[in-house]
């Protein structure tokens, strides 16, 4: 069986949407209610039996406190998880910087040097979770654990999509199926000429061809950047790009402060250590 032992998280860009927060602070390292984003991606990763993760940043961020024990605070709440505070010994963390914003896939570029074979990747603001458990009990997302069995299956490169109102679909883009397989990709449809609902989501697993194909035939000179959907686009001619539906879980944003404004009330609302007291207070606030 084949093993997926790395996972790039890409968190380098400037979050202008974010402003003025992203100006002193990383976006990815905001809280969803009270665990960090960032967090939330490297216990998803972990839970996916990843071993080695690569931290993909940008000169303006600095993620090293994510990448220390934080165990002495423990000892003041031990009622919480001690995953949540503690690294995982077996796991291997590289830091790679993105000097220049030439597109997603020039930020993967930065760790594929130190990759082999095929690899994970979760985009830095998106939080796609099935677990709204309590810090005590804290259980990180199936989404990546989701892709990597289905790429076990198949041994091809794998996309997550995520089904949005058609209000939506402009935003992102949108995907064509034929069976498991993507047939059309479409960046930012109009809503007429979106082919579907689903849209990708954030949640990749990338095979281990893709750094010569994004060096030789995605060049910058050519696309202004280097193109992850152009690399996608080149799978899915050949022998395919499986869609990984992950709709039934929950897709949570930090790109702008509305979308996050949104997720931190509805994970407060799903999740046990708040979703009584929050509803009340809501119940009479909207009143």
């Amino acid at each position: 069986m084949t093993v997926v032992n790395d996972a790039v998280i890409v968190a380098a860009g400037l979050g202008s949407r974010m402003l003025p927060t992203s100006a002193y602070l990383p976006k990815e390292s905001l809280p969803l209610v009270d665990v960090p984003a960032f967090l939330h991606l490297i216990r998803e990763a972990v839970r996916a039996e990843i071993t080695r993760i690569h931290i993909i940043t940008s000169p303006s961020k600095d993620f090293s406190t994510f990448l220390e024990s934080k165990e002495d605070y423990h000892q003041l709440k031990p009622e919480i998880s001690k995953t949540l505070f503690s690294l995982d010994e077996s796991i291997k963390f590289f830091v790679h910087t993105q000097h220049e914003p030439l597109g997603l896939g020039h930020a993967i570029l930065q760790s594929l040097g130190h990759i082999d074979g095929a690899y994970l990747v979760l985009l830095g603001d998106n939080i796609i979770t099935d677990k709204f458990s309590s810090v005590k009990k804290f259980e990180p997302s199936n989404a990546s654990r989701e892709l990597i069995s289905v790429f076990n299956k198949t041994g091809l490169p794998c996309a997550g999509v995520y089904s949005v109102s058609r209000e939506e679909v402009s935003n992102y883009g949108v995907i064509e199926l034929d069976g498991e397989k993507i047939s059309q990709i479409i960046e930012k449809p109009n809503i007429d000429d979106a082919p579907s609902d689903k849209v990708l989501c954030g949640r990749y697993v990338f095979t281990s061809d893709s750094k010569d194909l994004l060096m030789t035939k995605f060049p910058v000179s050519q696309f202004g950047e280097f193109q992850t959907i152009e690399l996608q686009k080149y799978w899915m001619n050949g022998n395919g790009l499986i869609a990984v539906d992950l709709s039934e879980y929950q897709w949570y944003d930090s790109g702008n402060p509305l979308s996050w404004l949104k997720a931190q009330i509805d994970y407060g609302l799903r999740n046990p250590d708040y979703s009584n007291q929050l509803r009340h207070w809501l119940s009479r606030r909207l009143d």
